[in-house]
């Protein structure tokens, strides 16, 4: 593949064991592929770098490059799952905790939980800053981001006045209905559209995770062109030919037929953390049903080697890991380092940079969890922190899940259970 590199030669004891589920793959594949699954409806996602609305595109690039030539410093994005952690991603893979390079606006990330701490020193920051909004929610009714938005719209028309606000102010929404739909357009905020065939932990290459890409300066086409060139590499029903079918088939047999109930997604790179949630939210909520599902963690090496690293190493055998490595850093950082001065102890490092020493980091770790912990480990190498790596990195998971889910025998695109506790939250909050 262009973008990423799958590695299984310490996953499984026998690789070729994958081969095993060749004809249910290819039924899978060909199920899905011809919407020949009774959750055809939820398959908009599968074909969006060749079908997302250009003209849509070309008004966040418009709104967004306005925004920023009318001095707005910060865009709140105000949503929730998959309506929050796509775009969230996106912003700490290209620029990470303290930017080098700053985004074309600033984004503040809101309406992901009800802690009034947390909100509150949300609208503390940008109390003194000219800010936007774009909030996110198909209903509009969803607790989190619906308290989230009451707030921040508040506090900019304050701020600058109703009629003005409505200008920095985008809802990303149902096309025809729903209280964020008729409050936009009353109040005439621009729209965009939350498709009806892309469940939300899909949604990240819909105007879901576009516009808020846009407003921070990343360019959206380009992480739908490295999602569409992954897409075209994963197109072949052949498991031998199909490396999200390969992680996917080594995965279920690691749970089935091995009985790891864990998998861990692990990273060296502190930019990952969040690619690493959206992860855990588009394999928990797809594979999570009926009794089932692989119990997604995750975990940043080297710190948390310090951590869980003993648990990993020597404790319960309960877990497989799946680990991410970077070719190729934005940034790297060589020591030069004299002998002769070395208060430090550190001279061993002269003549060597910092992204070898993770690399080595890595090769240690792997060597020890595989050789001498016994832990199964999935290797995957992606190229760089370009917007095109991103979009294949959003589209091998997607595809890997959905297949993965199909083999467990469970829906990919449903989450049932998550309706309880709102049931039994709105309940006690006497919601009429």
């Amino acid at each position: 593949m262009k973008y990423l590199k799958l590695d299984l030669e310490n996953a499984l004891k026998n690789p070729e064991e994958i081969q095993l589920l060749k004809s249910r793959v290819e039924k899978i594949h060909h199920d899905v592929l011809n919407k020949n699954v009774e959750e055809k409806d939820w398959l908009g996602w599968y074909d969006l770098p060749n079908t997302y609305d250009r003209e849509e595109v070309q008004r966040m690039k418009q709104i967004s490059q306005k925004w920023a030539e009318d001095g707005v410093e910060v865009v709140v994005v105000i949503g929730i799952g998959g309506s929050y952690l796509g775009a969230k991603t996106g912003y700490e893979f290209i620029y990470g905790e303290y930017p080098i390079k700053k985004p074309l606006m600033e984004l503040v990330f809101a309406g992901n939980d009800i802690s009034a701490e947390a909100l509150a020193s949300k609208l503390h920051y940008v109390n003194d800053k000219k800010f936007a909004i774009n909030v996110i929610s198909k209903s509009g009714t969803t607790l989190e981001p619906s308290i989230a938005f009451r707030e921040f719209r508040l506090a900019l028309e304050a701020q600058i006045g109703r009629e003005e606000a409505a200008k920095y102010i985008v809802a990303t929404t149902d096309a025809k209905k729903g209280v964020l739909f008729e409050l936009a357009k009353e109040r005439g905020y621009e729209r965009f559209i939350v498709p009806d065939d892309i469940g939300g932990r899909f949604s990240v290459m819909s105007a879901v995770g576009l516009f808020p890409f846009y407003c921070a300066g990343i360019d959206g086409e380009r992480i739908l062109e490295g999602a569409r060139i992954t897409n075209e590499e994963l197109s072949s029903e052949h498991l031998s030919q199909n490396p999200a079918y390969q992680y996917a088939t080594t995965r279920y047999l690691l749970h089935e037929k091995y009985k790891y109930p864990v998998e861990m997604m692990v990273s060296y790179e502190p930019k990952l953390q969040y690619f690493s949630e959206w992860w855990k939210q588009l394999f928990a909520e797809s594979e999570g049903k009926d009794g089932k599902g692989i119990w997604p963690a995750s975990g940043i090496f080297s710190t948390d080697l310090h951590s869980l690293g003993q648990m990993i190493q020597d404790g319960s055998k309960i877990l497989f890991e799946t680990v991410l490595t970077v070719e190729q850093p934005q940034n790297n950082i060589k020591f030069n380092i004299n002998a002769n001065e070395d208060i430090d102890k550190l001279s061993y490092l002269n003549g060597n940079d910092l992204h070898n020493v993770n690399n080595i980091a890595f090769k240690a770790t792997q060597k020890a969890h595989v050789e001498v912990g016994q832990v199964p480990n999935i290797h995957i190498t992606f190229k760089d922190f370009s917007p095109e790596t991103l979009g294949a990195l959003f589209m091998f998971f997607e595809r890997a899940l959905t297949m993965s889910a199909y083999l467990l025998g469970v829906n990919p695109f449903n989450q049932p259970g998550v309706e309880i506790y709102k049931k039994n939250m709105f309940t006690m909050l006497d919601k009429k």
